[in-house]
């Protein structure tokens, strides 16, 4: 069976699901990286720009370039006040339109598991990259239970209604982005896991956001209305709500940083 390709072409609705978890880790992770102000970024696969307007707001970037493929999440990124300063153009991860050397820092937040050849896609990352320039990535733990869908994932699995995969999704693996960013020939390769929680204000909060998941949500529109209300219910038992009808629950990704050598 040919796998299902995940598109995101939603900015907003990526924005209200996803966007709000990728800030959570990316805040995590900014701190973990420790950036010098003053530099020239690129963020690879930036979307709808949420990483990327981190990057301005804590980074104090001389430069900020985002690349993604999708359009439709660039003119999103476009209408984000605080991300003004950065330049989002359309492009391939792979083939990034670039000349060798030109940033100081190059990131990949939550998306080297949808790069088709990952170590292409670092190979390029470093291309661009000056001698002693930062590489760094995080992706949700996808095989170990990180991806903030992964109940609502494994419920549908258990229905008979998969949902789509990453195509690359063993890169998200420690040992994997380890291996990768060292194989690119990056020097100081050091990796961590962070973990988030995010809180909303009901159970009926998480199954509307849920259904703006590019992976998900699609799928779940599709299924019959008595069967998305037992995956619904399922759900629910799944993350039990506290007194005050809150639902809080967890995600974790897997990150890694390095430099090129001078």
């Amino acid at each position: 069976m040919a796998q299902e390709t995940i598109r995101f072409e939603d900015g907003a609705g990526y924005e209200r699901q996803m966007g709000v978890w990728s800030r959570l880790a990316g805040e995590v992770f900014l701190d973990w990286l420790a950036p010098a102000p003053g530099l020239r970024w690129i963020d690879i696969g930036c979307g709808n720009g949420a990483f990327t307007e981190l990057l301005v707001e804590h980074c104090a970037p001389a430069e900020v370039q985002g690349i993604d493929p999708s359009e439709g999440q660039l003119a999103f990124a476009r209408t984000r006040e605080a991300a003004r300063p950065a330049q989002f153009t359309q492009g391939d991860a792979m083939a990034l339109p670039f000349e060798a050397g030109r940033f100081d820092a190059a990131t990949m937040a939550l998306v080297i598991f949808f790069v088709p050849e990952p170590a292409k896609g670092v190979a390029e990352l470093v291309r661009v990259l000056r001698p002693g320039g930062i590489a760094g990535a995080y992706a949700w733990d996808m095989l170990g239970g990180g991806f903030p869908m992964h109940a609502l994932g494994q419920e549908m699995r258990a229905m008979g209604v998969p949902p789509p995969l990453p195509p690359s999704i063993e890169a998200s693996k420690l040992d994997n982005l380890q291996a990768l960013w060292s194989g690119a020939g990056l020097e100081g390769v050091q990796t961590r896991s962070i973990t988030i929680e995010r809180t909303f204000a009901s159970f009926d909060e998480v199954w509307e956001t849920s259904l703006f998941s590019a992976s998900i949500g699609a799928k779940i529109r599709a299924m019959p209305a008595a069967d998305a209300q037992v995956l619904k219910e399922r759900l629910r038992a799944r993350l039990p709500a506290d007194p005050s009808g809150r639902v809080t629950y967890s995600a974790r990704a897997n990150a890694v940083k390095g430099r090129v050598p001078k």
